[in-house]
């Protein structure tokens, strides 16, 4: 008999693949692979028995993966409304915690900030603008200090140049699947 736990993590893991697919080859995430994902979570959630297998302490229904999904949105929200990440990031978060739920979505969103870091830094050193970037930093570190020994901060420009636009659902992946394989490898017989 198939092992429940894989399956769902199999079905997240096909959602989340689409997502990043689509991600890294128009840079936007389709509202209808959030909607699916959402629907396929919800109904999972819906029909799990509770205090079976692997997702026992997380799967407890609709009220997990409500609370999930606010969770998701709560923690990204405020990057898309600093211009930090796109919408279709938010929503992809919001419906990797009705999968999961509340609390395991905290572990798979510090593994995603991880992953998405390494990927910065890998693009950055790709696409040969790391002196850029460190001269950006330098510049945004000088008026910090000058602004604090003066009395007062300088307001910053946030309007931004040139830069490489990540597929950051890749990262969504990543570190929702680290999760993933973290919480199978760590389940009771």
């Amino acid at each position: 008999m198939p092992n429940p736990d894989a399956i769902s993590a199999i079905a997240l893991g096909a959602w989340l693949l689409t997502a990043a697919i689509s991600d890294i080859g128009s840079r936007r995430i389709p509202n209808w692979v959030v909607a699916g994902g959402m629907l396929c979570g919800f109904a999972l959630q819906a029909l799990a028995p509770a205090g079976t297998g692997l997702f026992s302490f997380w799967w407890g229904g609709l009220g997990s993966a409500l609370l999930g999904l606010l969770t998701g949105l709560a923690l990204f929200l405020p990057l898309h409304l600093l211009r930090i990440l796109g919408a279709g990031d938010v929503k992809l978060l919001a419906m990797v915690g009705v999968w999961l739920g509340p609390q395991p979505l905290l572990g798979a969103t510090l593994l995603t900030l991880l992953a998405g870091g390494a990927m910065a830094i890998v693009m950055m050193l790709a696409s040969g603008s790391a002196r850029s970037v460190l001269n950006n930093v330098r510049l945004l570190l000088t008026t910090l200090i000058v602004g604090a020994h003066a009395g007062k901060l300088a307001a910053m420009d946030a309007t931004v140049t040139s830069g490489v636009r990540l597929p950051y659902a890749l990262a969504i992946a990543a570190g929702t699947l680290a999760q993933l394989v973290w919480m199978l490898a760590h389940a009771g017989p």
